[in-house]
């Protein structure tokens, strides 16, 4: 996983904002993160990373003031969070975007370009190849063509678990009917 993070700092993904290219303590954050992740089945997919979210924490669907304490928090990776923990699967996730850079400004979000989801791309391909994919949002299923929940963000928190309740569901019959034919 080090290796995807010194491409992904290395990488243009159009006219988003990279900021794993400039802080370093964002690319340790990240490496860190996958590597405690790295062996999760299930990855849930958002769009891009956020003005508040990981484009100050490095870590998709999180912001510092989950990982601090201090500095900005964010809606969506505070409903998240919570929902995982609820759920007592936040140790079987991983999180990422289709777009794992910022596109927009320092204060604001804006959906990624077409260009901007080809060339991210492969980091998404690598992220995802032999796991189960839940899509947060509807840019994400149309992307990955997987199943998807609704975004947490305007008033979907509540629709956002009811999704991940039932995907788990039918991931946890799956996992069991492997189980049964190995």
């Amino acid at each position: 996983m080090g290796d995807l993070v010194g491409r992904l700092a290395a990488a243009t993904i159009g006219e988003t904002f990279n900021q794993y290219a400039t802080l370093p303590l964002l690319r340790d954050r990240l490496r860190a993160y996958l590597d405690a992740h790295g062996s999760a089945e299930v990855v849930l997919v958002g769009e891009a990373a956020g003005y508040r979210g990981a484009r100050v924490s490095g870590i998709p669907f999180t912001s510092e003031r989950q990982l601090t304490g201090t500095g900005p928090a964010e809606a969506t990776a505070t409903i998240v969070h919570r929902v995982l923990a609820k759920l007592g699967i936040e140790g079987e996730v991983l999180l990422w975007n289709v777009v794992p850079t910022h596109p927009g400004t320092a204060t604001s979000n804006r959906r990624p370009t077409q260009l901007e989801i080809e060339a991210a791309t492969p980091f998404l391909r690598e992220l995802t190849r032999e796991r189960t994919v839940i899509a947060v949002g509807r840019l994400a299923a149309v992307v990955l063509d997987a199943p998807y929940v609704r975004h947490p963000s305007h008033g979907g928190a509540a629709a956002f678990e009811a999704g991940l309740r039932r995907s788990f569901a039918t991931i946890g019959r799956r996992r069991a009917a492997v189980r049964l034919f190995s």
